[in-house]
């Protein structure tokens, strides 16, 4: 079983005015066989937990520790992060012109695997899981992302994670955007994934929509950069409800 460990993670970013605090002492644990939800309003630093996880420049880590299975998360460069089972879908995919989704995919596989996985096989399961992700084969060879709808990169995401096959999936906003029967699909790749009872799942949003097919076993409330609340799928059933007022004014007096 998979373990991924953030322990008084305090993160900053770079600003005309000087470095500016954003994560501010985040302490989750997130196992395999797992989903856990991160809500919170808009500027409460979700995005910048995933982003600092998965090892993005801008982000400055300043204190604390990740460690996956024991290995020290931080001390890794990027590449080193996906080869050691981490996964981050992002809420803005980026547009990659030139190489073909089919290339792109063979090339993130070989990387983690450390060799290529061998042609025919590899065509029968990415055609897989493009019909999985309803997307037809011919998505494979355009450019990744080019063209795409939101809902297009979305699914897509999705596909790098079922053929991927991290430990640990990171996925940022994943319900940004998608109408609703994109979200219906994207969520039963994420629970296919899921399912697999040894992987762990981290699961950013605003909105309380997706949890209606994706199930979450914790649920955790940010307000900024900390983590305000935790519990199980009943809280989120309370931020529907409420919002996060009551959340946000117990932050301003802390």
């Amino acid at each position: 079983m998979a373990t991924l460990e953030i322990r008084d993670l305090h993160v900053s970013v770079d600003t005309e005015n000087g470095p500016k605090e954003i994560l501010r002492g985040v302490d989750l644990t997130i196992a395999g066989g797992q989903t856990h939800a991160i809500m919170g309003p808009n500027g409460s630093g979700k995005s910048t937990l995933a982003y600092s996880i998965a090892g993005h420049p801008k982000y400055n880590i300043t204190s604390g520790t990740v460690t996956l299975d024991g290995e020290d998360v931080l001390a890794m460069k990027v590449d080193e992060r996906a080869r050691a089972g981490l996964f981050l879908a992002m809420q803005y995919p980026v547009e990659v012109p030139g190489v073909s989704v089919s290339n792109f995919l063979r090339t993130a596989k070989t990387a983690i695997d450390g060799e290529a996985p061998k042609l025919r096989t590899w065509v029968k399961d990415v055609n897989k899981a493009l019909s999985d992700l309803e997307m037809d084969a011919d998505f494979g060879q355009r450019n990744v992302n080019e063209g795409f709808s939101g809902g297009e990169k979305k699914r897509h995401e999705i596909v790098q994670l079922e053929l991927l096959n991290p430990k640990i999936a990171i996925l940022d906003e994943t319900d940004s955007g998608l109408d609703i029967d994109a979200l219906k699909i994207v969520s039963t790749g994420v629970n296919r994934f899921a399912e697999q009872g040894d992987k762990g799942v981290l699961l950013i949003t605003h909105y309380t929509r997706i949890l209606r097919y994706i199930h979450p076993d914790f649920v955790h409330v940010f307000v900024d950069g900390r983590i305000a609340e935790e519990g199980g799928p009943e809280l989120a059933e309370e931020l529907e409800a409420n919002g996060y007022e009551r959340f946000v004014k117990a932050g301003a007096k802390s």
